[in-house]
């Protein structure tokens, strides 16, 4: 019995724009692709409405030489780092943006976000403050003896 050729698939070479070597993209790949998108669009390469319709060509495509050509003018991703250094990149980067804010070097921002953005500010450094006296005055499990408090 033979399939309905709708649903048979069409042999390298036939087709739109494929060639005898053509290999068939997998869902995987259809993902990095779209994460790649995803980085290019979060890193300001590309725009919410450039990367809807290349997200709608990645998952229409069927080769890879057609998802290569949806990411060809955006650089490569490089692999992923891990460990803390992501995540403290990430941190100082917020951070740098945030302090550009308050001094007025980020455009027109209002005065409710400058008085959030200090207050958190504040907020974290007192912390740190803390943590850092309690870790110098030395946190254990025998209370306040060395304090000599309640002792008469």
């Amino acid at each position: 019995m033979t399939e309905p050729t709708e649903h048979r698939p069409a042999p390298p070479g036939e087709g739109a724009g494929t060639t005898p070597d053509a290999v068939r993209c997998s869902d995987a790949e259809r993902a990095e692709t779209e994460a790649a998108l995803h980085v290019a669009v979060g890193e300001g390469r590309l725009t919410m409405a450039e990367v809807e319709e290349r997200i709608a060509r990645v998952y229409a495509a069927r080769y890879r030489h057609e998802l290569a050509a949806i990411t060809a003018d955006l650089p490569p991703v490089p692999d992923a780092v891990t460990g803390w250094r992501p995540v403290v990149a990430a941190a100082r980067r917020q951070v740098l943006t945030e302090l550009a804010t308050l001094l007025g070097k980020g455009g027109t921002v209002s005065t409710r976000r400058r008085l959030a953005i200090a207050l958190v500010t504040l907020a974290m450094v007192v912390f740190a403050v803390s943590v850092a006296v309690l870790a110098l005055h030395g946190i254990d499990g025998d209370g306040f003896e060395h304090h000599e408090l309640g002792r008469e």
